[in-house]
């Protein structure tokens, strides 16, 4: 496991750095009771538990589904910001895939951080770096996002192809190789 070794996933550009440095995600916790009056994606961080080296299948999405990931650009930010997460000691990155309006993460939590923290790093650096580059502007992300803790008997490799394979599913390309925003370790 290591980082990762898509050309696409080159580090964090310099000018960037700054915008990271000044992500801020503190997650509240969430009162566990049926009359807490919570709705929506505050819902979905009930019972939501982070376990150190467990390893978690993420999905999110853009903001109102828009396609801003269809810019090989802006895509490429995501993945820069999940380069990021790793290089820091957060997390490792096992496969993920950026589809045009969301994304698939498969990450292995290795640091301290929570999952949401993690979520919302990657989260927030993207979007900071997607509107200073001027190719969006205002929310990127939808709020919230969808994670499955992986058991020890999950096969990792072919939740990996699943994941890497939603753009073939979604009739993107006839070929995971012409799809240039995923990347899993087991590649060589």
């Amino acid at each position: 496991m290591g980082a990762i070794n898509n050309p696409i996933s080159a580090h964090l550009p310099d000018k960037f750095r700054p915008l990271y440095q000044s992500v801020s995600c503190k997650i509240l916790p969430v009162e566990k009771t049926p009359n807490s009056g919570l709705k929506g994606t505050a819902l979905t961080r009930l019972g939501r538990f982070s376990e150190r080296n467990r390893i978690y299948h993420v999905s999110t999405a853009t903001h109102g589904r828009k396609p801003l990931f269809r810019s090989f650009e802006n895509g490429r930010r995501v993945v820069q910001a999940l380069n990021f997460e790793e290089q820091r000691g957060h997390a490792v990155t096992m496969a993920f895939v950026v589809m045009p309006d969301h994304l698939h993460w498969l990450v292995q939590l290795i640091g301290n951080r929570s999952l949401s923290d993690s979520v919302c790093v990657v989260k927030s650096g993207s979007a900071r770096i997607i509107n200073a580059a001027g190719s969006s502007r205002g929310t990127v992300w939808q709020r919230g996002f969808h994670d499955r803790a992986i058991r020890k008997d999950d096969d990792l490799v072919a939740i990996a192809r699943y994941i890497v394979a939603n753009p073939l599913r979604a009739g993107i390309v006839r070929s995971v190789a012409d799809y240039p925003l995923w990347d899993a370790i087991w590649l060589p």
